[in-house]
């Protein structure tokens, strides 16, 4: 059977849903809740969205039956095309609200939420780091398109919690990037990078809040002591404490393994 909706009960519905979500937002106990809160939040905006396009459209649909209290024809369309024209700018209203809601969800699903005396620590965890052909390629790259064309390249390499985890079981966590030769530093929101011409080397970091150890009292790589920068030249790139054989500067890679177990590298 057809499913029928009735508009103005369904109204009062999400009336009384919105009353009820003002009431249940006031203190949030588990902050990691926030995420899939604006994530339902982001859905209902743009569902409004197209209520608000459908009522303007429906204002002008029925304007042939449009009166005022006085039984005026004229003043009665009048008032449905402004009331429609209204209804459109709540509509682009509620299209930058979704933008907005959109950007605030992609900040907060950035976010690891500890609990309470959960004492953690913001650290830099080696992403990649090339060294040789693979670097050299990479250098002229951003001598040729700039810096940002470098750093976008190299967080293809950046697998998120895969990347974190590896690093952690390496040892490529730091409290400050080890520079070594590479004299080229350049901040960009939660990365770093770092890199030289002499020799030929760069290397990608992530900022990344860390539970805090008792047991270590810093002793991941700082300024060269410790983790992939103190150790001899690399023959290729280091993703997590692999190293992948020398690839062309658009080789991604999950591509230069596959070709390495396939005894296809060089």
């Amino acid at each position: 059977m057809p499913t029928f909706y009735d508009p103005v009960a369904d109204a009062g519905e999400a009336s009384q849903a919105l009353r009820g979500l003002a009431h249940a937002s006031r203190a949030f106990d588990h902050p990691q809740d926030l995420y899939g809160v604006l994530g339902d939040l982001l859905s209902g905006v743009r569902s409004l969205r197209q209520v608000l396009d459908q009522l303007a459209d429906a204002h002008l649909t029925h304007r042939d039956r449009a009166h005022d209290d006085d039984g005026s024809h004229d003043a009665g369309v009048l008032n449905a095309r402004v009331a429609s024209a209204w209804l459109r700018e709540a509509s682009a209203l509620a299209d930058l609200t979704e933008n907005h809601l959109d950007t605030a969800m992609a900040a907060s699903g950035r976010i690891a939420w500890h609990d309470p005396g959960t004492d953690t620590q913001q650290r830099w965890i080696s992403v990649v780091r090339l060294e040789g052909a693979q670097a050299q390629a990479a250098l002229d790259r951003i001598d040729r398109d700039g810096v940002s064309a470098g750093l976008d390249h190299l967080t293809t390499w950046d697998r998120g919690e895969a990347t974190t985890t590896e690093a952690l079981e390496n040892g490529y966590v730091y409290d400050e990037p080890p520079a070594g030769s590479m004299d080229h530093r350049v901040d960009a929101d939660t990365y770093l990078l770092r890199y030289g011409s002499t020799p030929p080397q760069i290397a990608l970091y992530r900022r990344q809040t860390l539970p805090l150890d008792p047991d270590d009292p810093g002793a991941s790589g700082v300024d060269g002591i410790g983790g992939p920068d103190s150790a001899g030249p690399a023959t290729g790139s280091q993703t997590g404490g692999r190293q992948l054989p020398d690839a062309s500067w658009f080789g991604h890679p999950g591509v230069a393994a596959v070709a390495q177990e396939r005894g296809l590298g060089r």
